[in-house]
């Protein structure tokens, strides 16, 4: 296929994603950009283990920096930014010697607080069958090469 034909045939890609069924036929464009915004938010792996740590309620920053294995403070603070910005956290700054400042989901974090661990326990619990998937696919693509 020529250069000109490819061209030619991409030009409504979008507009054809839209015409097929599924999730996304529903949704113009802009309400599939934000949607895509969020749902990268809230599948990031810091933002599913932040959002369900902090399901018992308001934590310290570093309570949270423990209670979260392999984090890095650069990104605990930018995934609890993130969250801020949405609404899905709040950061409460107490006036006191030393300050204290402590983060607990809000009511829209809350609302989303049973699909985060949901997530999380169908990982958990899919584990082996999942590693197990992902070993027989690197062994047979290591095989073909």
């Amino acid at each position: 296929m020529s250069a000109g034909r490819i061209g030619a045939a991409r030009t409504n890609v979008l507009g054809d994603v839209r015409r097929m069924p599924g999730p996304c036929a529903q949704w113009d464009g802009k309400d599939a950009d934000f949607i895509r915004e969020i749902l990268d938010l809230i599948g990031d792996k810091w933002s599913v283990l932040i959002i369900g740590t902090l399901a018992d309620g308001p934590m310290r920053y570093s309570d949270l920096a423990a209670a979260i294995p392999g984090i890095s403070q650069r990104m605990l603070t930018l995934t609890l930014k993130h969250l801020q910005r949405s609404g899905l956290v709040s950061r409460t700054a107490y006036a006191e010697v030393p300050p204290r400042v402590e983060y607990s989901l809000t009511d829209l974090g809350i609302s989303l607080l049973s699909t985060v661990l949901d997530l999380a326990t169908w990982s958990a619990d899919r584990h082996d069958e999942i590693r197990d998937h992902q070993r027989a696919f690197d062994t047979e693509k290591a095989s073909k090469t």
